[in-house]
């Protein structure tokens, strides 16, 4: 008969002790570069063979910045700015290559913009990815 009480008493002490344990540190965090894929996995494709620029485009959470990279063509760099709809002319302009390159920070949630391309060289092309 101690048998029969026995089980359900371990039972519950294991039960018991499956609800108290926390889970592990790691489980609850989120890496770093699980922020960073998220913010290039949204980026936009565009040639200028369609346009020299792009838009209007809203920014996100999903992004801290507007970023730039080229992915085709044949141009080594272009020169890239971003044009807020807001004030209607560009920030700046800087030169992207093939990696990512910031072309604003710190840009405001559902801020309203376009990205102006130019390539360096006359008749050449790029395909370029804007992450923002």
């Amino acid at each position: 008969m101690a048998n029969t009480f026995a089980r359900p008493a371990a039972a519950a002490l294991l039960v018991a002790l499956a609800v108290t344990v926390p889970a592990p540190a790691h489980a609850s965090a989120a890496p770093a570069t699980t922020a960073a894929t998220s913010c290039y996995g949204g980026a936009v494709t565009v040639s200028t063979d369609d346009s020299l620029e792009f838009g209007p485009y809203t920014s996100s959470a999903r992004c801290n910045d507007i970023n730039v990279r080229i992915v085709g063509g044949d141009a080594d760099s272009v020169n890239a700015c971003v044009k807020f709809v807001r004030y209607g002319q560009c920030n700046y302009w800087t030169n992207v290559g093939w990696g990512w390159k910031t072309i604003a920070t710190d840009v405001l949630d559902g801020s309203r913009f376009t990205v102006p391309l130019g390539v360096d060289l006359e008749g050449a092309t790029a395909r370029v990815q804007i992450a923002y």
